[in-house]
C-alpha cells in the first residue's frame, strides 16, 4: 500500500508541475484577458443574477439559475474546504493559502468560459430537463465525440466514485473524533441516506441542495467570524504570516518555496473545481435567458467557496494555538483549532458542518456523474448500476487510509482537468462573444438579455437558443 501511495505521489507531483499548474496559470489569465477581467467587472451583475434565481418563478420541472448554482456549490464546498484546507497549511505552511487564493481569482475566468459553453451547447434529455457540459461541448462543438467519451469516463469515476469516497472518509473521521462514533457504523447510515436522495434524480438533488447549501455556508461563516473578532488583534500578523510565507527567504532557502506552491495550487482546484470541466454539468441544467447568465453566477461559486468559505477555515487554523508541525492533519486539525476558540463544542460544531458540507458534495458529484453516463448510454440499467457502485463507494471511503484517497483524487482531478483545459481553450472564442452579445443588449438598455445561437455565425450543431 506505501508502495502504491509513494507512486501516485511522485506522478502527481509530474503532473501538477510540469503540466498543469502552467495550463491553469496560462489560460486563466489569457481568459481573463479576453474577457476584459469578467471576474471582477461583473461581480454586481453575478449577485443581481443570483438574487433573481432565487425570487423568479420556474417552468415546472426546470432547475432555476439558483438550484443549479446550489448544485455546483454542494460539489465545490466540502471536505477540500475543512480538510483540504488544513492539510494544506500543515503540509505547505500559511503561505499556501495566499497561492489558493490567487489561483481562485485566475481560475474564476476559467470557470465563466467553461460554464458559459455548457449553456450553449445543453441538450433537453426525454424528461424535458436540460444536460450538458464538457462531453457535450466537446461532441457537438469541437466534433470529437470520442474526447468527449473519454472525459465522461474520467468524470464519472473521478466524482462519483474517487471524490465520493474523499467525502465520506472526512465524514467518519470528523463524527468519530466528535463522538466517538464506529466508523463502520457511519458508513452504513450515509451509504442509506445516499441512495436515498440519488435514486429520486436531479430534481431531488437541486431541492436537497437548495436547502443545505445555504443553511451549513451561513453558520460556518458566522462561526468563523466569531473567531475572527475574539483575535481581532492579531489580524495584521495573520496576514504577514500568510505573505511572509508565500514569499518568505527563508522557504525559498529551505526548498520549500515550490512546496508551499504546489500545495495551495492542489488544494484550491479541490475545492473550488475552476477549470476542471464539473461545474458546468450544473450550469447546463439551468432555465435561463441567456448562456452567460450561468457563466457569471459560477463564476460567483469560485469566489464563494474559496476566498469566503476556504478563507474561515484558514483563518480559525491560523489564529488558534494549534501545533502546526504535522502530528495533527485533515478534519482533525480544523476540529482542535475550532475547539481552541470555542471549547469542546468546536469539535462537534465541525463534525456537523462536514457532515451537511461532505454529504451535500455527495449529492452533487453523483449528478455530475449521472449527467455524463447520460451522454455515453441512454439506458438506464447503467444509471442503475452507477447508483449501486456510488453507495459502495461511499462506503469504502468511510474505512480507507486517507493518504491513498486523497493522491487517487488528485491524480483524477489532474487528467479531468487538463482534457477540459484544452477543449475550453479551443472554444473559449464562443464564449467570448457570448459576453459580448450580453453586454451589448445590457447597454441597450434591456434588463434581462436573450440569446439568439444567429447572433454568433460560426455557432453550430446548437440544440437550444433557436
Amino acid at each position: 500500500m506505501d508502495i502504491l501511495n509513494n507512486l501516485l505521489v511522485n506522478f502527481n507531483d509530474f503532473l501538477y508541475t510540469y503540466i498543469l499548474i502552467a495550463l491553469l496559470i496560462i489560460l486563466g489569465l489569457y481568459f481573463t484577458y479576453k474577457t476584459n477581467f469578467v471576474q471582477f467587472k461583473l461581480i454586481k451583475e453575478m449577485f443581481r443574477l443570483l438574487g433573481d434565481g432565487v425570487t423568479s418563478e420556474r417552468k415546472k420541472g426546470s432547475v432555476s439559475s439558483f438550484q443549479a448554482f446550489c448544485i455546483s456549490t454542494a460539489s465545490r464546498v466540502g471536505t477540500g474546504n475543512l480538510a483540504g484546507i488544513a492539510i494544506a497549511i500543515s503540509i505547505g505552511g500559511p503561505g499556501a493559502i495566499f497561492w489558493m487564493w490567487c489561483i481562485a481569482l485566475i481560475g474564476a475566468a476559467s470557470s465563466f468560459v467553461e460554464s458559459t459553453l455548457a449553456q450553449i451547447y445543453k441538450v433537453k434529455d426525454k424528461n424535458g430537463s436540460f444536460r450538458g457540459g464538457p462531453a457535450y461541448y466537446m461532441e457537438k462543438g469541437l466534433n470529437k465525440k470520442w474526447m468527449g467519451i473519454f472525459f465522461s469516463i474520467l468524470i464519472t469515476i473521478t466524482y462519483g466514485l474517487v471524490f465520493n469516497s474523499v467525502q465520506s472518509n472526512t465524514i467518519s473521521l470528523a463524527m468519530n473524533e466528535a463522538f466517538g462514533i464506529n466508523q463502520i457504523t457511519v458508513g452504513i447510515i450515509l451509504t442509506v441516506l445516499t441512495l436515498l436522495i440519488i435514486f429520486g434524480g436531479v430534481h431531488r438533488v437541486a431541492k436537497i441542495s437548495e436547502v443545505i447549501v445555504p443553511i451549513m455556508a451561513i453558520a460556518y461563516i458566522l462561526v468563523a467570524l466569531f473567531v475572527v473578532f475574539k483575535n481581532f488583534t492579531d489580524i495584521p500578523r495573520l496576514f504577514v504570516l500568510i505573505f511572509e510565507n508565500a514569499f518568505g527567504l527563508k522557504e525559498a532557502i529551505g526548498g520549500t518555496f515550490g512546496g508551499t506552491l504546489m500545495i495551495g495550487i492542489k488544494r484550491g482546484l479541490f475545492s473550488n473545481e475552476a477549470g476542471m470541466g464539473s461545474a458546468p454539468n450544473a450550469a447546463a441544467t439551468a432555465h435561463v435567458t441567456h448562456p452567460v447568465k450561468q457563466g457569471l453566477i459560477q463564476t460567483l461559486g469560485v469566489f464563494t467557496d474559496t476566498i469566503i468559505i476556504c478563507s474561515c477555515t484558514a483563518f480559525i487554523i491560523l489564529l488558534s494555538d494549534i501545533d502546526l508541525s504535522g502530528k495533527l492533519t485533515g478534519i482533525q486539525l480544523t476540529q482542535n483549532a475550532l475547539s481552541s476558540q470555542i471549547g469542546s463544542f468546536g469539535s462537534i460544531f465541525i463534525a456537523i458542518c462536514i457532515l451537511l458540507f461532505a454529504f451535500s458534495s455527495i449529492v452533487g458529484n453523483y449528478y455530475y456523474g449521472e449527467s455524463n453516463i447520460g451522454f455515453l448510454s441512454k439506458k438506464k440499467v447503467y444509471i442503475v448500476v452507477y447508483r449501486i457502485a456510488v453507495a459502495f463507494m461511499v462506503f469504502f471511503g468511510t474505512i480507507a487510509n486517507l493518504n491513498i484517497v486523497w493522491n487517487l483524487a488528485d491524480t483524477f482531478m489532474a487528467f479531468m482537468a487538463i482534457t477540459n483545459l484544452i477543449a475550453i481553450a479551443l472554444l473559449g472564442k464562443l464564449a467570448f462573444k457570448a459576453l459580448a452579445d450580453y453586454i451589448t443588449q445590457k447597454k441597450s438598455g434591456i434588463k434581462e438579455p436573450i440569446f439568439k445561437s444567429s447572433s454568433i455565425p460560426e455557432l453550430t450543431n446548437v440544440d437550444e437558443w433557436k
